[in-house]
């Protein structure tokens, strides 16, 4: 077995062990409807403090707004859509009402075809579904220094899957923060807390009309 055969088997073990020490512990008299947050290290929150991930953020704007529900950080740093699609029965075993699906941006740097990843995606948003979970999808967009073809043919596949399973879409799950020095760590790739908080917002504008749908008797704060 080649060393790299060897890490693409066992990493995704590793992380899914380590994910709960980094996520937070969860109390099991939590009995409020999850939320999990699915992605790479985008999701993760790489770089800032735990109470500072997308996830955390997104947590204290639904208590501000009134919204019942619990937020699960299931972000790997580095993850793909095939080490996404490894994790899914874990991800089940939290019985998440939703699921903020945030992968393929690490498909996309590395090159790999967009047949393969959207073939991942399209398993993991079944999976997702069979199982009674609703599914947000975010989309990401690509560096043009990848081609004009691969760009467009990546961005596209995040559309064509929401229009096939009808689901909500964040059209660019970094808008208005990819490409700023002022929002994002000195990777450029990372954003910071501040560049989280606008993230939030954009999730948010998806995420209400979801929400509101599954519980349209609730009462909850004007943002």
């Amino acid at each position: 077995m080649t060393v790299k055969r060897f890490h693409d088997i066992l990493m995704p073990v590793f992380l899914m062990l380590l994910w709960p020490l980094t996520s937070g512990a969860i109390s099991a008299s939590d009995d409020r409807p999850r939320i999990v947050a699915f992605g790479d290290s985008l999701t993760a929150g790489l770089g800032v403090q735990a109470h500072e991930s997308y996830p955390a953020q997104l947590q204290r704007r639904l208590d501000d707004l009134g919204y019942h529900y619990l937020v699960v950080n299931a972000g790997v740093s580095g993850d793909t859509t095939a080490g996404g699609l490894r994790r899914v029965p874990w991800i089940l075993n939290n019985k998440p009402e939703l699921v903020i699906l945030e992968l393929g941006a690490n498909d996309g740097l590395r090159g790999l075809p967009v047949d393969q990843t959207k073939s991942n995606l399209r398993r993991i948003i079944r999976q997702l579904q069979e199982a009674g979970a609703t599914v947000v999808l975010a989309g990401m967009k690509l560096p043009p220094n990848y081609g004009q073809d691969y760009t467009i043919s990546f961005e596209a596949m995040y559309q064509m899957l929401a229009t096939e399973y009808q689901l909500p879409l964040i059209p660019f799950f970094l808008e208005g923060v990819g490409g700023s020095s002022s929002l994002n760590q000195a990777d450029g790739i990372h954003p910071t807390k501040e560049g989280y908080k606008i993230i939030v917002e954009q999730v948010l504008n998806v995420l209400k009309p979801v929400l509101n749908e599954h519980n349209p008797s609730a009462s909850h704060k004007r943002s």
